[in-house]
This record gives structure tokens, sequence and C-alpha cells, in this order.
């Protein structure tokens, strides 16, 4: 008998399709499941809006870790196309970093912030390696924004679409199916990827990443009395020894060990397996979430004939959920939980607000900002609860820290100071439950220190101490402190500054950004220059500028809500000082005399890449002038001015000096990709003795200057490259600056 090639083919293709596509019951319940990846799982997204464009309706879902997040947020009614305009519109460098906005910390915190580049956790003094890079809180902040129509669903079997999710039992390595409760904490507690974010303590149990114990939940999904399931995989295979490059890469091998194994069973259980191709991305790929999401879409075409099938079968049509936005929130009870250390008004004070106030969810965003500000905090989660006349009821529970003693780490260079490394020991609740005691150790071409204790109380008369050391030799001259010097003097020469600072301050908030200082200081002041002899060349003439010891009252008001100290995109700064300078100890004659001063800035933003910095600083001295060391100097670029000197482009250190001056100036910033700036500079200025008072500071600038420079923000903090240019002086220069000014 002879078989005819053709007609066994059709046979073939018969039996293969006739078997792949069996009956389905009348309207079929679907189920759905999403794995975890990372950034690989914005594929989701991509799949979700193929099922919405075809109208198929999802009546479970079940993820892990990232397909807890798109399916837990999908359970709530968004649609395909609606997450995918959320994600979009996230920038994963902020969400993922955990990085607190300047203008939510405090005036001693934002010192701080801007000091060190690494900070390490020390337990009886044994150096620790932090547990993550971040605390999670703005993922959990933006999950509680978004599923705010579901704050009273303790049941995740209530949803929308019912919805379930795994977290891993970081002790006996669970898997613990999380289907009631908070659902933005569900979602986030799933999607704590280690390392990358901390592991969270509920009910007793810590709790990290659903993908560690089961990364395709699929077994659950399939207890639930559901016709058909639909599961998306993102989980790559095993990876070879070449593939294995960095530290994602060694993650992701780790987290595949189990779940490849167990997704060939997982497999089986699954009617449509779709496996997005998403070689090529790793797991924190966040910046090519858009290249991803389409890798979901391209992912479903070889089914669109069997998700036709299942919409035949459904006949159901996909709405868009009707996003409410909650404009503001009134705040009926407040509830506590956790803190021990800490008091409640305390948590209050920094969250800054209270029982019976109405407040929009911008400003509680900044108030949880505030209180991570501290970094007394591990973590601060959430709930509110719905109560009578759309007002609702807080409920926070806090995780105090528990490590208070830390080794913090910087480094710097610049044409002043040279090269430094910073250590730092940080000790917090060294005698009261909200004091900190920090001491820097600065060691390189001019070692330094540093002392520090701050009492922190708020909107309360906080306390200060603080004692600090500066030393370092330059090519100045000496005229610029001391004109009565002889004349020969008159060419830069090594000329040595020390500074020995020690001052008593109490400090209150007066409103939020805005605070009031009252201090009184004591200050050790000695400068000398060296000169070759004009009678032997063996020896230098050291030429005494100054050496005395000063005492002052003083008192400082300020305003900041810069978001940025050294690329500024909005906000408004404003300083005013007064010294009164009391004893000169080594003066005859010694008179008071008084130095005020003050600096107005305001940043703007043109648009998402161009900025603009403009301002204007000023000074004057009243009563005895004739301590010229303490004039106003102005020259060169610093951040960390020692007394009443101010940087000044087209002019090197220590170049401009008188007892009162006015500079304005400016600075347009250009972004031109993500942490990288080009930027442009001008400062005018009149200084000179009494120029107030002979009305010359309302004249055109006697000097002025400008630079263009390059900018990176790095973890060490910024690096930059300018170079400046005067054009009365034919000066020109150029400024290398590297990490962060201490």
């Amino acid at each position: 008998m002879r078989f005819n090639p053709k007609f066994i083919l059709s046979i073939c293709l018969f039996s293969l399709f006739g078997f792949a596509q069996e009956p389905l019951p009348e309207n079929p319940k679907i189920g759905l499941v999403l794995s975890g990846g990372g950034a690989k799982g914005l594929a989701h997204i991509g799949v979700l809006k193929v099922i919405d464009s075809l109208g198929i309706r999802i009546d479970y879902i079940g993820g892990s870790s990232m397909g807890a997040v798109v399916g837990g947020l999908y359970a709530t009614g968004y649609s395909g196309q609606q997450l995918d305009s959320i994600f979009r519109d996230i920038d994963f460098d902020v969400l993922l970093g955990d990085k607190v906005p300047r203008p939510s910390k405090t005036f001693q915190e934002r010192k701080n912030a801007e000091k060190y580049a690494a900070s390490l956790p020390l337990n009886d003094f044994k150096l620790k390696l932090p547990s993550s890079i971040s605390r999670g809180q703005n993922v959990f902040n933006l999950l509680t924004k978004l599923t705010k129509d579901e704050w009273d669903i303790n049941d995740f079997s209530k949803l929308s679409i019912p919805f379930y999710c795994i977290a891993t039992n970081m002790e006996t390595g669970e898997a613990i199916v999380l289907d009631k409760g908070n659902l933005a904490e569900a979602m986030s507690i799933s999607s704590i990827l280690p390392t990358l974010f901390q592991p969270i303590e509920k009910d007793g149990i810590l709790l990290m990443d659903g993908g560690i114990a089961n990364n395709y939940p699929v077994e659950i999904l399939k207890a639930k009395n559901l016709d058909y399931i639909i599961g998306v995989n993102v989980q790559e295979d095993l990876l070879t020894k070449d593939e294995i490059k960095s530290v994602s890469e060694i993650l992701s091998q780790i987290n595949s060990f189990r779940s490849s194994e167990a997704m060939k069973a997982k497999k089986e259980m699954t009617d449509l397996f779709i496996e997005p191709n998403v070689e090529g991305y790793n797991v924190i790929s966040f910046n090519k979430g858009s290249e991803i999401i389409e890798k979901g879409k391209k992912a479903v075409t070889p089914f669109l004939n069997e998700l036709k099938r299942l919409k035949i079968s459904q006949n159901f049509t996909k709405k868009n959920k009707k996003v409410n936005d909650i404009d503001t929130l009134k705040i009926n009870g407040i509830d506590i939980l956790g803190n021990e250390k800490y008091t409640d008004s305390y948590v209050l004070g920094k969250l800054r607000f209270r029982r019976g106030e109405t407040l929009s969810f911008e400003d509680f965003n900044n108030g949880v900002n505030n209180l991570l500000a501290t970094n007394n905090f591990d973590s601060f989660r959430y709930k509110f609860l719905s109560s009578e006349n759309q007002e609702y009821d807080f409920i926070g529970t806090v995780r105090e820290t528990a490590n208070t003693s830390f080794l913090k780490l910087g480094v710097h260079y610049d044409q002043v100071l040279k090269s430094s490394v910073l250590l730092n020991f940080t000790k917090k609740q060294l005698l009261l439950k909200n004091d900190v005691l920090s001491l820097d150790f600065i060691l390189g071409d001019n070692s330094r220190f540093n002392f520090d204790y701050y009492i922190d109380k708020g909107f309360y008369w906080s306390i200060g101490l603080n004692a600090n050391y500066k030393r370092f030799r330059y090519d100045i001259n000496p005229l610029f402190f001391d004109a009565s010097l002889p004349e020969m003097l008159s060419s830069r020469i090594p000329t040595t500054l020390s500074d020995f600072t020690g001052s008593f301050f109490v400090e209150t908030l007066i409103k939020k950004d805005f605070s009031l200082k009252i201090g009184a200081t004591f200050k050790r002041l000695n400068m000398y220059a060296s000169s070759p002899s004009l009678v032997t060349t063996f020896q230098d003439v050291k030429y005494q500028i100054v050496e005395s010891d000063f005492s002052s009252t003083n008192a400082t008001l300020k305003y900041d809500t810069l978001d940025d100290v050294y690329f500024p995109s909005s906000g408004f700064l404003f300083e005013g000082s007064g010294d009164l300078y009391l004893t000169g100890s080594k003066y005859d004659n010694f008179s008071q005399f008084l130095i005020l001063k003050a600096n107005i800035a305001k940043a703007f933003s043109i648009n998402d890449r161009i900025s603009i910095l403009a301002g204007t600083e000023g000074g004057f001295m009243v009563g005895d002038d004739k301590i010229s060391s303490l004039h106003f100097g102005l020259g060169g670029y610093a951040h960390n001015h020692l007394n009443n000197y101010s940087s000044f482009f087209g002019y090197d250190f220590f170049s401009l000096t008188g007892n009162s001056f006015v500079k304005a100036y400016f600075s347009a910033d250009y972004e031109f990709y993500k942490r990288h700036h080009i930027n442009i500079s001008g400062n005018f200025t009149n200084i000179g003795n009494d120029i107030f008072l002979e009305k010359e500071w309302f004249t055109l600038p006697s000097y002025k200057g400008f630079a263009i420079g390059y900018g990176l923000e790095t973890i060490f903090g910024p690096i930059e490259l300018k170079f400046h240019w005067s054009p009365e002086n034919d000066y020109s220069g150029a400024f290398v600056n590297l990490g962060y000014w201490f």
C-alpha cells in the first residue's frame, strides 16, 4: 500500500491542532500568572496590552516579584495601556535609589548628606556592610498612591480581579502566599530584589522577594477552579560561565537555580505559555523599559489565533479604570506603631501633620521624606482607612534603626586644599534619644578636623556644639590681608593660614526650611607669609600677618529650598548673618565691630534640561576695620569658604579684598545627558573700603569674570572642570574639583 505524503502531512497537522484546541466551556474562567524578573517583568505590560485589545477577561491573577507589581495593579482595574503610561513616566533612578529630596532634610542633615560618599554601619565597633542599597520607601509610596481606591480592601479576592502574590520567608526559604492585608505593602514585599532593597518584617516573619522561593506561582492558580491558564515567564534559562560578568548576572543566576528546574513541571500546568525574548536585559534594565514592553507585545503574536478563540467564547470588553485623583487627605485619627526610642510627637513632628489637618498627597510624601531623612528609621509603612465624611484614619508603623554608630567616608581634590580623604565617626543617641555626635578626620596634603554635637528638637530650640580646624598653604599676596606690610611683598608668595573655630549655638525652625540660629564663637586665627631673605638664599623670612584670638556673638537667618547645592534647578536661598566681634587678643586698643553679610539666590528651570541660578551677595563692616584679615575676600571657586571669603570667577583665590562688597552672579546649566552638565557662569562685583558710604556699590561693576564648565554627578560627589577668565585683566585659568567639599 502506498502512502500519499500530503495525506500524511494533513493528518499530522489536523492531529496537532485538534489536540491543542480542546473545546472551551461557555464563558470560560481564565487565570493569569506573571513571573518575576525585575525590569524584565515590564514585558508583562506588553502582553496585557494585547490581551486588553482582544477583549479577554481575566478572572484571577497570581504573580511574583515584578509580576506581583504589574499583576496587582492590573487587578485593581488599570488597563495594560494605563500601566504602560504609568511606568514610562517613572524616574527609576529616583524610585529605586530612595533618594530623599534635599528640601525634606533638616539643615544639619543636608550638611552631612553633602559631605560623605559612603556610610557603613558599626556594630560594637565592628564594620558591617549595609543589607541593601535602598529601603524601598519610594516604591511603597508610589504603590500606595496608585492603589488609593483599594485602601479599604483587606481581602485581595475582593479586588476587581482576585489576586495573590508570593513572598519568601528569609529564615526558612518557604514561599508565603500574600492574599490579604495592605495591597501596596504586599506588592512591595513580593518585589524586594536581594541587595537592592532591604527585607521587611511582617507578623514576626522576615520577608523578601517572592521570586526566590516561587518565581512562577502557577500551582496556586491551578487550585482556583479555573478553565484556562495563561502564563507569562520572563525568567531566562541558566547562564553559561562566559555570560556571568556582572553583579546583576550573578544574582540572576543564583535566583534561577531553583526556578529553572521547577519550570518544567510548571509549564505543563499552563494552557498558554508566553515567553518574551528578554535576552540582553537584566533585572535592573529599567532605563530600557519601553523596549522591554514592546518585547512583551511581540511575544503574543504566535498565539493570536488561540487568544481570539478565548475572546469569542467570553464576549467581554475591557473598560479602563477611572482614576479618581485624591487631591487632599483629611486626617481624622492617627496611630503610630513600632516606636520605642522615639515618641509619637517626634514622628509626627517629622511628618509635619496633626489630627484634623487636611493636606495634599504631595505634602504627605514630603512628610515621609522628612521622617526618613533623619536616618533613624529603616522603614515606614502605613495605611489609610476611610472614616466618615471622606476623612481617613492613618496608621503608621516604623521600624527603628538598630545601628546607631557609623563610619562614613569621603574623598576630595581642589587647588587650595589639595587631595583629601575624609574619615568620619558618627554616633546617634549618645546621651539623648535625639542627639548625634560626628567627628571628621581629614587626612591629606592639608589635614583638618571637624567636631559636631547636635540635639535635634525640630521646631523647638535645638542645641549644637562645633569645633573645627583648617590649615593650608597657598601663594597669596600678603597685602591682601594687611596693607601695612612692606611693599616688597606685593607679589604672590607662599602663605600659610590656620583657623581654629569653636562655637555653641541654639537653632529653631520658624517654618519649614526657615531657621534662626544664635550662638557664640571663639576663633584662633594665624596667618604668615614666607619669602626668601634678601641677605641669604639659605633661609626664608617669616612675615606674621595675624596671630590672634577672637570672640564673637552671631546670628544667622536662613531660608533654603534649593533642590541641589551643586546643580540646582529649583528653589530659593536667603542667608543673612551678623557677627559682633567682642575681643581680639593681640590688638592694642581693640574696639568692637560688626560684620553683616547676605546671600540671595533663585533657581528655576527653563525646561527639563536647562536651568538658571541667579543671585546677589554682599556685606560690610561696622566699627573698627583695622583688622583687615577679617575683611571680605573674593576670588577662585570653592564651596567651603574660610571666614568672609567667597568665590569669584576671573580671578585667582584671594585676589580682591575690602571691608565691603556687593556681587551679582548667574549660572546657566544644561544637563545634556543624565547627570552630565555643561554650564556657563558670570559674576560682577564692586569691592573695596566703605563702598556703601561712597555709593560706589551703585555704579557699574569694577570687576567681572566668566566661566564655562563641565560637571558630572557621581556617588563620590561632583566632578567639576571649569575654565574661567576676566576681560579686564586678560586673566584666564582652570578650576578642578573632585568629590564633595568638606
